[in-house]
């Protein structure tokens, strides 16, 4: 130090970064063995060490440092409603595409390739999630697409392309192509049934004439969408209310899903109006938007009248992403702090060697393992056998875990981002680093895609629809048991309790709550260490789960559990 410094930096920790972040994690690496992609690894493995770069990493800072910015007209004052990007956001989103975390199990359905996705999307939650949304949804549409031929043809192969092709053209001129979707309306939020855009249907002469006879099913839509995400998008699966009859904010039986072009047939705009951005909490990378179509073209997508069954195939994949993706922003802020509390030192010791921060730390680092564990088995469910079909047992289970998860995961993510930040103190509470964006970044997928509420009534009616989805989850509890008496019991009690809580609306939550911690528990206690497994059941199935982290009960091997979450 020369005379003018003040002070000398030191007992800093570095950034996290320049590591391989499918290596460093052994949770990840094994699940995706168990659960049937272990021919992914050698592609993991690359991914994960692109991803980890600490240049890769800060492209999660820069998109969210400089969010979009709606551009209605050009210079020459023509309707454009065109989203404009920093160039981290479309390098992020090409690493996505490239990569096929859009169209990996469209592309070749093979057993093993939705956990695979899900362990490559649950990496991708640790770089940035707000480039995440456009490739779920792109992702998620494909299903609902295939049941319109036409639409089919023309647009899966530019769909599940793996060039990414931001440009704004018609799909005829694009190289690759991403789907959002528009269900939320001002009046009505989660209440879908309320949606007052509606839907008239195009004289088919006139539709020829302009579209060419393979398009003379069209419609024309008025009225509005108050989120509807990533504009930029080639097209949208949108609600409408398809009949004639009926007044503004009457619920109509001919709510249909409707697929939306930015671009028509013939090469003109659609008649989509991008109203403003939302000014959003976090997710602030992503574009989304409130757009009003006026005499927007759309060609329906299912049957007339059974819109929200038609987008439910879809959400049930964007319900998916939220729990991967949910994982994947725990498994990331846990890595931080973890990798902090390695380097940094106070009162003469290491962060990570102090019991009470070993506690914590150990606490977050079970979450998250838990978290992963449960997101690779529930793709699996997902997964096509090697008869190219989804077994029954398997979509039983997945009906009833996806929205249980959806709520659990999500649920506890916030306050597993907030006790990760309080371990990196006040470095954790700023903008320089990554915590606090990944804090923001949480309430997301509780909120996207059906609330806490909407979920565990889902819940409620996958028990509804028959005793098959309690035997499904009753034999995969029994995976687990014979292992500790404690988790013995707890099943026992949950399955028995059953009868009475799947009619219960007001214990829904707690209902879901138990369902997602017994599935964890199991996975914990047939796959990973002993130390891992004993931990969880002592904190999360012997007691209730607390509302803070680092009530470890004594005995726990920390030091164990800390070695394993993070690879260094």
């Amino acid at each position: 130090m020369n005379r003018f410094d003040t002070h000398e930096v030191f007992n800093q920790a570095p950034p996290f970064g320049d590591v391989n972040l499918f290596h460093c994690d052994a949770a990840l690496r094994e699940g995706v063995t168990r659960e049937g992609a272990e021919w992914a690894d050698a592609g993991l493995e690359r991914l994960g060490a692109e991803l980890g770069r600490a240049g890769v990493l800060d492209l999660g800072r820069l998109a969210n440092e400089f969010p979009p910015r709606l551009v209605n007209f050009d210079r020459g004052g023509h309707r454009v409603d065109e989203v404009e990007f920093h160039p981290a956001w479309h390098e992020l989103m090409r690493l996505l595409i490239e990569n096929g975390a859009h169209s990996l199990p469209w592309e070749a359905p093979r057993p093993g390739a939705q956990v695979a996705r899900a362990a490559a999307y649950l990496m991708f939650g640790q770089v940035e999630n707000g480039s995440q949304c456009p490739v779920t949804m792109t992702y998620a549409a494909v299903p609902a697409l295939r049941q319109h031929a036409g639409i089919a043809a023309r647009w899966l192969p530019t769909i599940l392309s793996r060039a990414y092709d931001p440009r704004s053209l018609p799909i005829e001129q694009k190289r690759g192509a991403l789907i959002g979707m528009g269900m939320t309306e001002k009046q009505g939020g989660t209440d879908v049934r309320a949606n007052t855009t509606r839907a008239t249907r195009m004289s088919p002469a006139v539709a020829e004439s302009r579209f060419g006879a393979d398009w003379k099913e069209a419609w024309s839509l008025v009225g509005h969408k108050w989120f509807f995400s990533a504009p930029q998008s080639d097209a949208h699966l949108v609600l409408a209310q398809a009949d004639e009859g009926g007044s503004a904010g009457e619920a109509s039986p001919g709510l249909s899903c409707f697929f939306v072009p930015r671009y028509l047939p013939d090469g003109t705009r659609n008649a989509i109006r991008v109203q403003r951005l939302k000014n959003k909490l976090g997710n602030k990378s992503n574009a989304s938007s409130e757009v009003e179509f006026c005499d927007a073209v759309g060609w329906m997508i299912g049957k007339e009248g059974r819109g929200i069954p038609t987008i439910l195939e879809m959400g049930s994949h964007t319900r998916l992403d939220c729990v991967t993706g949910s994982a994947g922003i725990m498994r990331a802020a846990l890595c931080h702090a973890l990798h902090h509390a390695r380097a940094r030192s106070a009162f003469g010791r290491r962060l990570a060697e102090q019991p009470l921060m070993q506690n914590v730390l150990a606490d977050l680092a079970l979450e998250s393992e838990a978290a992963t564990a449960f997101a690779l088995r529930l793709a699996r469910c997902f997964d096509v056998g090697a008869d190219g079909a989804v077994d029954p047992r398997e979509a039983l289970l997945g009906r009833l875990l996806t929205p249980a998860g959806k709520y659990w995961l999500c649920k506890r993510g916030p306050a597993f981002g907030a006790e990760a930040m309080e371990v990196m103190g006040g470095n954790g509470y700023v903008e320089d680093g990554p915590l606090a964006r990944l804090y923001r970044e949480f309430p997301v997928n509780s909120i996207w895609e059906g609330s806490g509420n909407v979920m565990c009534l889902d819940v409620l009616r996958a028990f509804a629809k028959g005793p098959e989805t309690r035997d499904a989850l009753a034999a995969e509890l029994a995976l687990g048991a014979g292992r500790d008496a404690r988790f013995d019991a707890c099943c026992a009690r949950l399955l028995d309790d059953l009868g009475t809580l799947a009619a219960d609306e007001f214990g829904a939550r707690r209902l879901a709550e138990r369902l997602v911690v017994a599935v964890q528990a199991g996975l914990l206690l047939r796959h990973a260490p002993p130390f891992v497994a004993e931990a969880f059941v002592a904190s999360r199935i012997a007691v209730d789960v607390g509302g803070a982290f680092g009530r470890l009960p004594d005995g726990v091997d920390c030091a164990a559990i800390l070695d394993r979450a993070l690879v260094e």
